[in-house]
């Protein structure tokens, strides 16, 4: 009986080292769409809330532009450099998780695709077809970082925890 257990615990704790070192060397996010790349380095992307566009690199060379909307006046994005911390295929993003009751002028429950997380405050790079017309022309967001459906996709497919997005003014 004793024996059957070391075996078990030894066959527990190899699969638990195998699915850790999985996920340190590029086996992505658990339960996560795998990304499309295998070669060319990390992916990057860079945020410009003045331009509004939003340029993805892989390996230091820009493979994507897309029009954004930022974070509207009192609700600036942060600038500076984040690591992406987790992802989202569809989630449900609350105003009341940061003080506004979703029934106030600025309140919203939405449900969003694609949600790439960057900050643990609450900044994320998603979907949000609502704001299309405003994506490369002005900012709308209450802070994250707004996509059209298609090119948050491709983003969510492509890019891995530990990946970086900078928001330059």
């Amino acid at each position: 009986m004793r024996r059957a257990h070391r075996q078990t615990l030894r066959i527990l704790c190899a699969t638990i080292v195998i699915v850790l070192l999985h996920l340190a060397f590029g086996g992505g996010v658990a339960g996560a769409a795998p990304g499309v790349r295998t070669q060319g380095g990390p992916v990057s992307a860079v945020a410009n809330v003045s331009t509004h566009q939003f340029v993805v690199s892989v390996g230091g060379q820009v493979v994507r532009t897309m029009p954004a909307s930022m974070g509207k006046p009192g609700h600036e994005t942060p600038l500076g450099t984040f690591q992406v911390l987790e992802k989202f295929r569809d989630m449900i993003m609350d105003s009341s998780t940061y003080g506004v009751p979703i029934d106030a002028p600025e309140g919203y429950r939405l449900n969003v695709e694609y949600a790439v997380r960057i900050t643990w405050s609450g900044i994320f790079v998603h979907a949000a077809p609502w704001s299309v017309d405003s994506q490369g022309v002005e900012n709308v967001s209450h802070g994250c970082i707004n996509l059209n459906t298609e090119n948050a996709r491709w983003f969510y497919e492509n890019v891995r925890v530990g990946d970086t997005v900078t928001i330059v003014g």
